[in-house]
């Protein structure tokens, strides 16, 4: 394939060119000797230049290594670059630019003025993203440059290397999933010595089951694979569900509530992971099974999730129904519906972990007060809040609206799951220190006498008109 003869001068080598045909054309129709030869020259002389640069086919031995591989928002890795100079002859000038998205900030740049033969450089710079995802760093553009600057030709060193930023990950406390469910402890003790013989009773197999306790007699009966239940295996069974729809979650960029429900699904994530339990990860469109790295496969896929536009959790709430052990469920904006069908989905024995987002507390803008909307709860509009703006005309201190959780969480609490309501100005360590509280019959509602509590069926029936179906 023939290669231009212009391609890879920059202006000013085309410029000296175009010179130098001008030139050379005056100086010989007017007959002027000097104005030719040094038309000739400026001809003469960014050819020279092409040739050379393309005639000096330096080889050389690129790589490229980023440490640490996986970093949490906010943490910085460095890139380095080696490059080797594997030809008989040592380089001219190089410039050197590493492709970066731009997430990630302006692209590194350079210049090397000379690799001797077997010559070895190295190159570093820091990588920092606010964002998390799935970057592609490369391929590094190496410009072979004259000392004129009349000629740079590109070409491609290396290719592409994987840099994975995943969501922000907190500590938690280990009081709130009991030792019990862990396995650990006196229960653990304790189920061992009173389980005796395992349960004969059959289930199906599912991943991570050791093939030791396939029951064949009972695989023979129904035609697939099934597996004698263990109750601490059982016990030791966690899942973690995110709800992704868009139209739960309020906000926009790192400060939604979406990145905040996929931070906290990470932090649990690799909490239980520490903890030993056998879990795995499920939303409202696909389930991460469990596997020996767990945690870090979590890590990998909550770096990449995005919203979703589906309106309901039937996908979810499948794969809810038939787990066992500890259930964690980080939600958003939940129907009356949809919460009663989460509710159901903690059976007997196993225990239930709810973290219900304010997402009103999340919005870009505050949530503007409609005609139709009910007063303040102290019972007074709000006209007749004095002009300081503190309290109602009375002197009592105007109540806050209703929260937006208050239905879903009397109703998740009256079926025996331990909820904590996590808004936009409380740490994710705090909310979940919470769930260690037991779930309580009753929840309170801002009302004008705060020492009322309300009952689960009126706060929830009562409440759920204002929720969407």
């Amino acid at each position: 394939m023939r290669t231009s003869l212009l391609a890879g001068m920059t202006t000013r080598g085309v410029s000296f060119l175009a010179a130098g045909v001008v030139c050379a054309l005056i100086g010989y129709v007017l007959g002027e000797r000097g104005l030719l030869c040094i038309g000739i020259g400026l001809i003469a002389l960014p050819l020279l230049a092409v040739f050379t640069a393309r005639r000096g086919h330096y080889r050389l031995a690129t790589s490229r290594s980023i440490t640490p591989p996986r970093v949490p928002i906010g943490h910085t890795a460095t890139v380095t670059l080696r490059l080797e100079n594997i030809s008989r002859v040592p380089t001219g000038l190089l410039l050197a630019e590493d492709a970066v998205p731009y997430a990630l900030g302006s692209r590194p740049r350079y210049v090397l003025d000379k690799i001797e033969r077997h010559g070895v450089r190295q190159l570093s710079y820091p990588l920092r993203s606010d964002l998390r995802g799935k970057f592609q760093i490369g391929p590094l553009q190496l410009r072979v440059a004259d000392s004129f600057g009349l000629v740079e030709l590109t070409r491609s060193a290396t290719g592409r290397t994987t840099f994975v930023v995943t969501p922000r990950v907190v500590r938690l406390s280990r009081s709130v999933i009991s030792r019990t469910w862990a396995g650990e402890g006196e229960g653990r003790a304790r189920l061992t010595s009173t389980a005796g013989e395992d349960d004969v009773i059959p289930r199906e197999y599912r991943d991570g089951d050791e093939l030791r306790r396939v029951h064949w007699r009972s695989t023979a009966r129904y035609g697939e694979l099934m597996v004698r239940r263990e109750e601490q295996r059982w016990r030791n069974r966690a899942t973690i569900f995110l709800d992704t729809r868009s139209w739960s979650h309020a906000g926009s960029g790192p400060a939604s509530s979406f990145e905040a429900a996929v931070s906290a699904a990470a932090s649990v994530g690799v909490h239980i992971a520490r903890e030993g339990l056998t879990a795995q990860f499920v939303t409202d469109g696909e389930a991460l099974r469990s596997g020996p790295f767990f945690s870090d496969a979590l890590l990998d896929a909550l770096s990449v999730i995005r919203q979703s536009g589906r309106r309901n959790l039937d996908i979810a709430l499948a794969e809810l129904r038939t787990a066992s052990g500890v259930i964690v469920a980080i939600a958003g904006r939940l129907t009356v519906r949809e919460a009663r069908q989460l509710a159901a989905c903690r059976t007997e024995g196993s225990q239930g972990l709810a973290l219900l987002l304010d997402v009103p507390s999340w919005a870009d803008e505050p949530r503007p007060v409609a005609a139709g909307d009910a007063p303040p709860a102290g019972g007074a509009p709000a006209a007749a809040a004095k002009a300081d703006g503190t309290g109602l005309g009375d002197g009592r201190a105007a109540a806050p609206r209703p929260a937006e959780t208050a239905p879903a969480e009397a109703i998740l609490r009256s079926a025996g799951w331990h909820v904590s309501v996590l808004d936009a100005g409380t740490p994710l360590p705090v909310a979940w220190q919470r769930l260690s509280q037991p779930p309580s019959v009753f929840v309170r509602r801002p009302a004008a006498d705060p020492a009322q509590p309300v009952a689960v069926g009126g706060a929830a029936d009562g409440a759920g008109g204002a929720a969407p179906q």
